[in-house]
């Protein structure tokens, strides 16, 4: 089994940020950039919850269409996916995904 505080170490080493969000406290944030994703500990390790999403101040905006546009949403605020906020988001799940793989 990874050991999470192992895997979160490696994150943080690789330049995320990690926050405790008081919104979601069974989960920790991490961050780069403008991209945010929940981890929780499983039994297999330090999982994703949801999916990674572009943060909004202290929330996740998700990406979601919109009238016929691509988006990120909260509950209130709602921020245009263009191309560059797509790479960056893509750009983190693909280093976070990397980091999250156990190492024997």
């Amino acid at each position: 089994m990874p050991d999470p505080a192992e895997q979160l170490r490696r994150i943080y080493e690789a330049g995320f940020e990690v926050e405790k969000l008081w919104r979601f406290p069974n989960a920790v944030g991490v961050i780069r950039g403008n991209c945010i994703a929940l981890l929780e500990t499983t039994p297999e390790g330090l999982k994703v919850v949801g999916t990674p999403g572009w943060r909004m101040g202290d929330v996740i905006g998700v990406l979601v269409e919109k009238d016929g546009k691509r988006v990120f949403q909260n509950k209130t605020n709602i921020i245009e996916a263009t191309p560059e906020r797509l790479a960056e988001l893509e750009r983190f799940r693909r280093e976070l995904d990397k980091l999250l793989i156990p190492r024997a």
